[in-house]
């Protein structure tokens, strides 16, 4: 008997169902973007190197927040730049977030960043938020990388070798079961940059894979 096709919802849709049934986690409260955004010991290093990054360029740079969540971690990134846009495809959790952090130099925007014009900006910060997305929908998003200096990239991918960018649908999951993760310099999105570095990199227990987090200058 075949398998019936798995539906591909709407993006949107997806990500709305992910917060409001709580498929990550934190039931006692409003939304809650996963352990990878709350887990102390995943978020120092990281937040460390970013901070470190930004406050090189005097606090100076305006940064893009490319799928903020629930703004676990921008809030301590916000004071190193001149100004910060955070975007999310969620609106009730953007609105959720204009309520709860206010600062004259950081906005809120609701956005589909696969479909939408991205803000200007010189620097975007993408935090786990490939590793959930079609690679039509990674594409897409790619192609308009190329306005932005730098690109600070993080995903969970697993350790040692495997093979980069397994398609999957949008959603809750990740391509670590299928011992797969985005590359964006592989096929088929093969960014053009010019430099890169690796500024952060957490390996996890219990062959839980690692999280990279890779600087890229185009």
């Amino acid at each position: 008997m075949r398998k019936k096709p798995k539906i591909a919802w709407p993006t949107k849709d997806v990500m709305n169902q992910v917060y409001e049934q709580h498929l990550w986690g934190g039931k006692d409260v409003d939304f809650y973007s996963g352990e990878g955004s709350h887990d102390q010991e995943i978020l120092s290093s990281y937040i460390e190197a970013v901070r470190s990054f930004l406050k090189s360029h005097n606090n100076s740079l305006t940064v893009c927040d490319l799928g903020c969540g629930d703004f676990n971690i921008g809030k301590h990134l916000t004071k190193y730049t001149n100004t910060y846009i955070a975007i999310d495809i969620v609106e009730n959790l953007i609105e959720r977030n204009k309520t709860k952090f206010k600062k004259d130099h950081l906005e809120f925007y609701c956005l589909d960043a696969a479909k939408d014009k991205l803000p200007f900006a010189d620097c975007i910060i993408i935090r786990q938020v490939f590793q959930h997305l079609s690679n039509a929908e990674i594409q897409s998003i790619t192609k308009k990388l190329k306005h932005y200096k730098y690109i600070i990239l993080t995903e969970h991918i697993p350790t040692g070798t495997f093979t980069p960018n397994k398609d999957i649908i949008s959603g809750q999951g990740i391509r670590l079961k299928y011992d797969s993760g985005v590359d964006l310099l592989k096929a088929p999105f093969n960014l053009k940059i010019n430099q890169q570095s690796l500024i952060d990199n957490i390996v996890l227990d219990g062959n839980k894979g690692q999280i990279t987090t890779t600087l890229f200058i185009t």
